[in-house]
């Protein structure tokens, strides 16, 4: 399938933050990004194989035509390079950045800022399961139709005090996000976002002065630097992809739904 761009000039790239601790479902064996969730065909055709959870992630970016993508890591979790290696068993091409500024899921992704600084980003949480294969097809197609600075995938909101709700109107733009709120009457939260050289270049910026005070402040949300880039004034977009929650497979409830669904 073609990735759908808005422009002629514009390359697609995968973007995926790896920089968690899992501190909610610790110990694990492996780094959470590799828990075993259901099976895959084997490479070979003959049997099947586990599927860890993040194949599901990127096997929707590789559904949508895009063919590169960057993750973040944490220090110390060597094993996701060692299982996916260069991307071949996806057919999409992977590569790795370090983790530097270890204060919150912004600053993991902006580590890949010089890489993607001229590209339209398609990002995702490699632990959140979704039902919508055709997530970013859709996604990408909303931009080229109402071209925006970040487009928001949505699915119904289940943990107010975990996710971040989105307030949106009935054309699908987006009037505010609130962070993991105590209590809303927002029905919808979202999992997976593509974004615009605009924002990539707004998020480096607005992190730039947040890194001064970083270290003392609790960790900054993907949500919360959003809200920022809205208020900013920036365009943010957004698609209802499914009636269906999503799984946060980094929590133990999640988790254990998500093994009993894919067995």
């Amino acid at each position: 399938m073609a990735i759908p761009k808005s422009s002629p000039h514009e390359e697609v790239v995968g973007l995926i933050p790896a920089g968690g601790k899992a501190a909610r479902i610790a110990p694990l064996p492996c780094s959470k990004e590799l828990y075993p969730i259901g099976f895959r065909l084997a490479d070979d055709g003959q049997g099947s194989r586990p599927k860890v959870i993040s194949h599901y992630l990127l096997e929707k970016m590789r559904f949508a035509g895009i063919t590169k993508a960057y993750i973040v890591l944490r220090p110390g979790k060597w094993d996701i390079p060692a299982y996916f290696g260069d991307g071949a068993l996806l057919n999409i091409d992977l590569a790795y950045l370090m983790l530097g500024a270890p204060f919150g899921v912004p600053f993991t992704v902006d580590q890949a800022y010089p890489f993607v600084r001229h590209a339209m980003v398609a990002f995702g949480f490699p632990d959140i399961l979704f039902d919508s294969e055709d997530g970013f097809v859709k996604l990408l197609a909303r931009q080229v139709a109402r071209p925006a600075d970040v487009t928001l995938g949505l699915f119904p909101a289940k943990h107010p005090s975990t996710d971040d709700t989105v307030d949106f109107n009935d054309n699908g733009g987006v009037r505010d996000i609130i962070p993991r709120p105590s209590v809303s009457d927002l029905r919808y939260s979202w999992a997976i976002a593509v974004w615009n050289l605009n924002f990539t270049q707004f998020l480096h910026d607005y992190l730039r002065e947040k890194k001064i005070t970083a270290a003392q402040n609790l960790e900054l949300s993907a949500g919360q630097a959003i809200r920022a880039a809205i208020q900013a004034g920036l365009r943010v977009e957004s698609l209802v992809l499914n009636e269906e929650p999503y799984l946060d497979s980094g929590t133990p409830d999640d988790l254990h739904k998500a093994i009993k669904r894919t067995v």
